[in-house]
């Protein structure tokens, strides 16, 4: 039987079967620019939200670590930093072409062969159970057709003790602040991707995709139902971004 059940591509309701392969196409369109585009459009805040990741992680040497939707390795190489330089790293991402990117980085040289860069899907992730000490994924998870798939597969494949974190966009509690970061983001935003990565229209569904995302609280309660615990959240920036973690008891 067809699959007909309906998911978002931003504001746009779309099959789920077709959802993957719409984002797809938005990373593979600009993958070459996306680096680019991060500090563009935050400002270079998403490095000091990177950090405050890193300083909740905590990474240790020996630690492996699984970055999904990792794109271009920019996770990867922080935590191996962190830890170092004695960290493993492997970073999935679904678009070959950030993957591609990711590789071309002096970071991926200095890594060597402690950084795996793998092609696959965060609801069926190609690795044993109980395999990593960490799982990340940032700026990905409100891409996922289906969210608690992606939090069960997180849950399996980390080892007892292991630890799931999240950077993902999130909502303002002050109304009046989260309505002007709307204007900035539907009225700025687009209009860059489309100067800088000759790219408005997917630009323009990563801000609607902000706004579909669960609120922290309610993203919580998704990460205690995939079985983790002492789930925890950290607004950023009055809540433009907020850190999830959890446990893996």
């Amino acid at each position: 039987m067809t699959n007909t059940r309906k998911t978002h591509f931003g504001f746009t309701e779309v099959d789920e079967d077709a959802k993957a392969g719409m984002v797809h196409g938005v990373f593979s369109s600009v993958a070459s620019k996306y680096d680019i585009m991060n500090d563009v459009m935050s400002m270079g805040i998403h490095r000091i939200w990177k950090s405050a990741m890193m300083d909740w992680l905590a990474p240790r040497a020996g630690q492996k670590l699984l970055d999904v939707a990792g794109g271009t390795g920019d996770i990867a190489f922080r935590f191996n930093e962190r830890a170092d330089g004695q960290a493993e790293a492997t970073v999935l991402d679904m678009t070959e072409s950030m993957l591609v990117e990711g590789r071309k980085r002096p970071e991926a040289e200095a890594m060597g062969d402690r950084i795996n860069w793998v092609v696959g899907d965060a609801m069926a992730l190609p690795f044993p159970d109980n395999t990593f000490d960490v799982y990340t994924i940032s700026f990905g998870i409100r891409n996922v057709t289906r969210i608690a798939d992606a939090i069960a597969e997180a849950y399996r494949v980390l080892k007892p003790g292991g630890r799931f974190m999240v950077l993902e966009f999130s909502t303002i509690p002050n109304p009046a602040m989260q309505w002007a970061y709307d204007r900035y983001s539907f009225n700025v935003i687009p209009p860059m991707g489309q100067i800088i990565a000759n790219d408005r229209d997917s630009y323009q569904y990563l801000v609607e995709s902000i706004r579909k995302f669960p609120k922290q609280e309610e993203f919580k309660q998704m990460i205690v139902d995939g079985g983790f615990e002492l789930v925890k959240y950290r607004n950023l920036s009055m809540g433009i971004a907020a850190l999830h973690s959890g446990w893996k008891i």
